[in-house]
């Protein structure tokens, strides 16, 4: 009998757990490491659509404890407390956590989830006797999104004013949690995670990489010099464990408090950013903007987006993003340390390259994408010859394209802004040149320790066979000219005629003060037109499909009445095609 009561001890009976949230991010995370742990019975609850087994999960841990009984589903409206009851009644312990996908663009239904939510929650437990309840909160209840928090503990207070209003339900919920500890029996906490990151993750790195995919990952927002705590999944699933030991031993310093819970490495925001998109294959922020000016571009796109609806927000920066990345924000854990024994399981950098591995998927040169979004060249692209043009133009190389802008505008100013002609421009120019090369040429092998190299002469030749290449090119272009008189004398070309009376126009221009005005508009556009429309290319395309299918109606509305000698005519010369039941204009030939 004795040995039976070892044994007893030494595999007790598996008491009875709920996970709300248990098909989230986090919640998943929890209900592994329960099972994993083989002292649990774990109800999964969660939303009725969220309780499929995804296909990579017909052999996993979940599935043989769902087929052992160690495990159940069970869908649960939080809003609905009859639900709670039945998911709950008969278990010792409670995980909360909170929606995983909520509509934050709906204050009502934000609200009765989290919210409410807790409030539904807290009742059932009281009534079912539940002994401990700990909620998953986030520390962003205690930012104010306009202050630094440097190393900052538990005795911070809520803020008076939330500017995300996420934050400021999950606070509401966290208070009810902690006010309700050690009524009707119940014990409750709170775990107050920062920037949560791992597999599964659907905030922190999907948005992420949407903002490298969008071109807004070049940017970073402020100094750039911020720090933050970070922290990996399972070291959150880890300190839920931890929490619920606690209490279930009745830690008088543990019941009633929320702790904050870290990878205690605190990093450079930026630095932590640049780890995770360069993991993926995408570019590191290179760009600094002032935060300033990123509320400005948010604001502005909320403009356009609310008034008009032609930007999509859903890629763009969000304020709460824009928030984290400028400030810094730190945690001291040693009360969650000392109080419910809490140290993280998987160090930082491990952390990263898991997460980094999990999203292979999301790679920008993984498998998947490769073929359909990446390596595929843009149309821009290909339209500007995929060379070294396209890379400046593009923004490819942040600082080369800006030095090629810069030179090209101090170029543009000095030939047609200056007030100069343009043979005075260019006297002028060679001889600041001969003046740079005589100062060069007169420098000191070094300088200040510094060596000067000189410049050889063959820097200044040119090739032979590029002078011929070049005298072949003006012959070419030459007797292509005469040819085209030729054919324009012909007068049956249609083609030749436009195009030439196009090269008159632009000489025309280049006759008048025009020009400056041309050339600085092209100057400016050449570098934003292209970027912004490969960025948004399929919108573009569909909005100027639609403006050509518009034209084309029009043109077959008016057709009919386009008097019958004007069809003729237009019909004969292949500008005007009839079809079945429209009309369409050819080019001529």
């Amino acid at each position: 009998m004795a040995m039976d009561d070892r044994l007893a001890e030494l595999n007790p009976k598996p008491r009875t757990c709920v996970v709300f949230g248990g098909r989230g991010f986090l919640g998943r995370s929890l209900v592994l490491r329960l099972l994993k742990l083989g002292k649990w019975i774990v109800r999964v609850a969660d939303s009725t659509q969220s309780l499929h087994l995804d296909p990579s999960e017909r052999d996993s841990l979940l599935s043989q404890a769902l087929s052992s009984g160690l495990a159940s589903l069970h869908g649960v409206d939080v809003r609905d407390k009859s639900q709670i009851i039945t998911a709950i009644e008969g278990s010792s312990v409670v995980f909360y956590f909170d929606g995983a996908d909520l509509r934050t663009d709906n204050f009502y239904h934000c609200y009765t989830i989290v919210v409410q939510g807790a409030k539904n929650v807290i009742s059932a437990c009281r009534e079912c006797k539940v002994r401990r309840l700990i909620y998953n909160s986030s520390a962003d209840v205690v930012f104010d999104g306009s202050h630094d928090i440097n190393n900052g503990d538990e005795s911070l207070p809520y803020p008076w004013k939330f500017d995300d209003m996420l934050s400021d339900f999950k606070a509401q919920a966290e208070a009810l949690v902690l006010r309700c500890n050690d009524i009707d029996g119940l014990l409750t906490c709170a775990l107050r995670p920062s920037n949560v990151f791992g597999h599964g993750d659907s905030h922190l790195v999907p948005f992420l990489v949407n903002l490298a995919k969008s071109g807004w990952g070049k940017f970073i927002i402020g100094s750039g010099e911020n720090t933050s705590d970070f922290t990996y999944a399972e070291n959150v699933t880890h300190a839920h464990i931890c929490a619920e030991e606690a209490l279930d031993n009745r830690m008088v310093a543990a019941a009633g408090k929320a702790f904050f819970i870290t990878n205690l490495e605190p990093a450079n925001f930026w630095e932590f950013v640049t780890l995770i998109l360069e993991g993926l294959g995408y570019q590191r922020p290179l760009v600094k903007v002032p935060a300033k000016m990123a509320w400005y571009i948010l604001l502005f796109f909320k403009l356009m987006t609310e008034k008009y609806g032609l930007i999509k927000h859903n890629h763009s920066m969000s304020a709460h993003y824009i928030q984290l990345a400028s400030h810094t924000r730190t945690f001291d854990c040693t009360a969650a340390r000392n109080q419910i024994g809490y140290s993280p399981v998987v160090s930082l950098q491990e952390g990263v390259t898991l997460t980094i591995e999990s999203f292979s998927h999301l790679a920008k040169y993984s498998s998947f994408t490769s073929y359909s979004d990446f390596n595929e060249q843009s149309k821009v692209e290909k339209l500007l010859g995929s060379g070294e043009v396209a890379d400046i133009l593009l923004w490819r190389d942040e600082k080369k394209s800006f030095t090629y802008f810069l030179a090209l505008n101090l170029l543009f100013y000095w030939f047609f802004l200056c007030g100069r002609t343009f043979a005075s421009s260019v006297s002028k120019l060679l001889l600041l040149v001969s003046f740079g090369l005589y100062g060069y040429g007169i420098l000191p092998p070094k300088i200040l320790g510094l060596t000067v190299k000189s410049l050889s002469l063959s820097c200044f030749e040119i090739p032979e066979m590029v002078v011929k290449d070049m005298i072949a090119t003006l012959a070419y272009l030459w007797n292509r000219g005469v040819c085209y008189m030729r054919r324009l004398a012909q007068g049956d070309d249609w083609d030749i005629f436009f195009k030439f009376a196009a090269s008159l126009y632009f000489l025309k221009l280049i006759s008048s003060q025009a020009l400056t005005v041309v050339i600085g508009v092209a100057l400016v556009f050449a570098f934003t037109l292209f970027f912004i429309y490969e960025q948004y290319e399929s919108e573009i395309d569909g909005f100027v499909k639609l403006l050509f299918n518009s034209i084309m109606s029009v043109f077959g509305s008016l057709r009919t009445n386009v008097p019958a000698s004007v069809q003729h005519f237009l019909e004969n010369h292949g500008i005007w095609r009839h079809g079945k039941g429209h009309a369409t204009i050819t080019h001529p030939k």
